[in-house]
């Protein structure tokens, strides 16, 4: 969509994080970029104290904690939040509950994660430690839409690193959040230029 005065109109978008928000530090910063297609309206965390929320009000991002995960009246909520700041797509960034089916229903097709794998190997948690137990020779991230079942949504965009000898969990941490913060805004852009 374009401005009368042929500026481009970037899509909004919502990121949900439980943490300090290091998915969400690149997704703003791509969204600065000219060729983004979107721009960042609303960060919603399911905790009080995350960092992440710190980094929102820094950069005058609408923001706020409500863990709406457990019930009807506080997804409402959240549903008529997104649809108030007309949110497009919804972006879960190191956001670490499971959410509602009511939820994702309500928001079919429009919600997308980034997980530490490459999936469908590693779904769920402690990944970086699966991964060197069972002695992969790859790991790498992955984003998807979101559906009911765990880390099994259709999957968007991938990317590997290889493990070395003397990996360990964080150092794998460390190398696979690097593409992370690479592809997830890419992943975002493609998955807006189809709704």
């Amino acid at each position: 969509m374009k401005k009368s005065d042929g500026k481009k109109i970037k899509d909004k978008i919502a990121v949900f994080i439980s943490g300090r928000g290091s998915n969400l530090r690149s997704i703003i910063k791509y969204s600065n970029k000219k060729k983004s297609s979107y721009k960042v309206e609303l960060v919603i965390s399911n905790k009080k104290n995350a960092k992440g929320l710190l980094l929102a009000k820094k950069k005058a991002i609408k923001n706020c904690s409500i863990d709406f995960t457990e019930s009807k009246k506080l997804t409402d909520i959240v549903l008529n939040l997104l649809k108030k700041n007309h949110i497009k797509l919804v972006c879960l960034a190191g956001f670490m509950k499971i959410l509602p089916v009511y939820f994702i229903k309500s928001f079919k097709g429009k919600i997308i994660n980034i997980h530490p794998s490459l999936l469908p190997k590693y779904k769920g948690l402690n990944t970086h430690k699966r991964v060197i137990n069972n002695s992969e020779k790859f790991t790498g991230c992955t984003v998807h839409f979101v559906n009911k079942f765990l880390d099994s949504g259709k999957i968007i965009i991938q990317k590997k690193v290889r493990i070395k000898k003397d990996d360990n969990p964080k150092s794998i941490e460390k190398k696979v959040l690097k593409i992370e913060h690479k592809i997830y805004p890419q992943a975002i852009c493609e998955v807006l230029s189809t709704l």
